[in-house]
């Protein structure tokens, strides 16, 4: 380890853009195809490369010029065949071992079926195409991986840990709760934590996929990977970095790249029986004409060996995984995460969106909406009266009323006493020297109990702003000398503040673009009651029908319950109070999952940040990926069905008609190529 001084300003930020390096483009590729560790990283590359080779100087040697002498050309076979055949014959081998049968062994025996025919140039260029195709999907499924895992090398290797008035560069793997890190500007950071000192913004995009950086501030929650911007920040360390959210996500979606999407399962379930059938057709095309119709046996070897060719199925194995691979990957970059294909293939048939109200549709806590100053006070004088008052209470509706205070730069003043009175309301006490001043702030039961004589008009605006679904008080100012209470004329109403829990501001956006998506129907679950859901529901778009209230967490449970006899249900919550829902759904769906583990752990689909407009997103994405599915799978089984067509049927139509084998080949790894790429177009999906 290192230290240096404390001086976080000094330092080029991390990432900083560096001078460009002199001729480095132009022949970078060609160059890189030269270098030893190209092809060490792509071995099948290779193998296909020294396939071609042996090939074209065996055909243009011995066939077409003559030049070469026997032995040469049957050296040049055997290398074609050995470094064409070398991983498929492994890959037969160790499933034979297991007594099973694969593509690789379909590949091989017709391989060599052409070569005992007399057609070893042929087999060459089956193998030459076969290892091509397979170095090129490996490529293509790599790509698909490290487009997410490439996240691990966002996350810094060292961290500068805070010990006294120096700075020590740690490993990021050394450091441990409570740590403090410093964080300079433009550099990433290296931890999950709390900022403890500070002010900046963060690029939170790796991580959530916002492409607007957050602000944060002494008491908010950063990231492992994000980007710090133009402020220094010190952050206390609070997880391990391999608990970390980026550790988590990586996690999750190698995981869900391993677990496979109902169509692929059941791909892989017939691709046994179906490879026994392939060999047992082929061995019937090979015999019964040779035996029963007397055709020549080279002839019904080739015909079977073509039949091996085009019968495999290679581009039907590979279309599904292709695609949802992909598109998995694009949701992770766009803060969205599917625990597995299955869910990508669910959320694509969903019906019916169920939505709980506090935390997802809304933000979950208390704001300040409303101020009514009366009797000649501005509003500006209701919320510092009323925010000095709560300066001593940590109730969420009095954080509201601060948090209004402090946006205003008002100077409030604390009480020299405060009592919170159950189920009505507070009372703060003021001294100055024998004169006491008590402000009260509370709903209708607290002036009820005071005694105090509230005029019609005055109550009727409470009873407005409760009729809206908000939380009305009143802010009530009380003069007496010494201990001695007046009359009623020291009573003196300032006026009413409402708070509520307002609305996401683009939860109303994101119901329309879920309908315009084709989501038939959405409902809101919540345990609070009706008035306010109403009131929630009809800022959002939704009707009163759709709005099931005051309930418990057993009662959403059977709400969706009985949706989901009807339709296909997706439950969307903040995946701690609504788990039970979230299970029950065919689908669900956890939204501001950022340092929440039972999110990550409950939920099928994990939306990383507090932003509904994801949601549409998902749906659009599975859908699309629906889509290049069923174009893959009918593609590889049109092609595929067509050359057995042109194989076996067509020679009964036309006589002496004979498929080449080579154009087997080329069609058979040919479509194998197309639905592999087309699978790849959803890396290209954004939101």
């Amino acid at each position: 380890m290192t230290t240096q001084p404390m001086n976080p300003t000094l330092e080029q930020p991390a990432g900083a853009a560096r001078p460009a390096q002199r001729g480095t483009s132009g022949n970078s590729l060609a160059r890189s195809l030269l270098t030893h560790t190209f092809w060490r990283e792509n071995p099948e590359l290779a193998l296909a490369a020294i396939t071609l080779i042996a090939l074209l100087v065996g055909w243009l040697g011995g066939s077409v010029t003559g030049a070469l002498p026997g032995w040469a050309v049957t050296l040049a076979a055997l290398v074609a065949f050995g470094a064409g055949g070398v991983t498929g014959t492994r890959e037969a081998i160790a499933d034979a071992l297991k007594w099973e049968l694969n593509i690789d062994f379909l590949m091989v025996t017709a391989a060599l079926g052409a070569a005992f025919i007399g057609e070893w140039e042929e087999g060459a260029l089956l193998l030459f195409l076969f290892t091509l195709s397979g170095a090129l999907e490996g490529f293509a499924i790599d790509r698909t991986r490290k487009a997410i895992e490439g996240l691990v090398e966002l996350r810094p290797e060292t961290a500068w840990l805070r010990r006294g008035d120096d700075l020590i560069e740690t490993p990021v793997d050394d450091l441990q709760p409570g740590d403090v890190v410093i964080v300079k500007p433009g550099e990433r950071l290296p931890v999950d934590g709390v900022v403890v000192r500070g002010t900046s913004t963060c690029d939170q995009s790796p991580i959530t996929g916002e492409s607007v950086p957050v602000y944060k501030e002494p008491g908010s929650d950063v990231f492992s990977a994000t980007i710090n911007g133009s402020g220094a920040l010190d952050v206390r360390v609070t997880k391990p970095a391999s608990e970390s959210t980026l550790s988590k996500i990586i996690q999750l979606v190698q995981e869900a790249q391993e677990d496979a999407a109902p169509t692929q399962r059941l791909i892989d379930r017939f691709s046994q029986p179906y490879t026994l059938t392939v060999i047992g057709a082929t061995l019937l095309a090979m015999l019964i004409p040779w035996l029963f119709g007397n055709e020549p046996f080279d002839d019904t070897l080739y015909r079977a060996m073509t039949l091996l060719v085009v019968a495999s199925p290679c581009a039907l194995i590979i279309s599904t995984p292709a695609s949802i691979l992909s598109a998995i990957a694009a949701a992770a970059r766009g803060g969205v995460l599917f625990k597995g294909g299955a869910y990508l293939e669910k959320a694509a048939a969903i019906d019916v969106l169920a939505f709980d109200k506090t935390g997802t549709l809304t933000y979950g806590r208390p704001e300040l909406t409303d101020v009514r100053p009366l009797n000649d006070y501005s509003p500006e004088d209701v919320v510092r009266i009323a925010a000095g008052a709560e300066s001593l209470s940590e109730h969420p509706i009095a954080l509201a009323i601060l948090n209004r205070a402090r946006k205003l730069e008002l100077e409030i003043d604390e009480p020299q006493e405060f009592r919170a009175i159950a189920g009505h309301g507070i009372q703060a006490i003021y001294r100055r020297g024998d004169q006491q001043e008590i402000i009260y702030i509370g709903n209708d039961k607290l002036f009820m109990s005071e005694a105090m004589d509230l005029s019609p008009a005055i109550r009727m605006i409470g009873r407005s702003l409760q009729k809206q679904g908000k939380t009305a008080m009143l802010v009530v100012r009380r003069s007496t000398v010494g201990d001695t209470l007046g009359d009623d004329r020291d009573w003196e109403v300032v006026g009413y503040l409402a708070v509520a829990d307002t609305l996401r501001e683009n939860a109303a956006e994101s119901i329309e673009a879920l309908r315009t998506a084709g989501v038939s129907k959405m409902a809101m679950l919540t345990g609070d009651n009706r008035s306010v859901a109403e009131a929630i529901a009809k800022q959002v778009g939704l009707a009163d029908e759709d709005v099931y209230a005051e309930l418990l967490p057993e009662q959403k449970v059977e709400i969706v319950r009985r949706l989901a006899q009807e339709y296909r249900v997706a439950m969307v919550g903040d995946g701690v109070n609504d788990a039970p829902a979230l299970a029950t759904a065919s689908v669900g769906i956890a939204m501001g999952a950022v340092g929440t583990d039972v999110a990550l752990e409950t939920a099928d689909i994990v939306l990383m940040s507090d932003d509904l407009s994801r949601l549409p997103f998902v749906i659009g994405l599975s859908r699309k990926a629906e889509g290049i599915v069923r174009q893959n799978l009918i593609f590889s089984l049109g092609v595929m069905l067509t050359l057995i067509l042109l194989t076996i049927v067509a020679p009964l139509i036309v006589p002496g008609f004979r498929l080449p084998l080579p154009l087997g080949v080329v069609g058979h790894e040919g479509s194998t190529l197309i639905v592999v790429t087309n699978g790849l177009r959803m890396l290209a999906v954004r939101d």
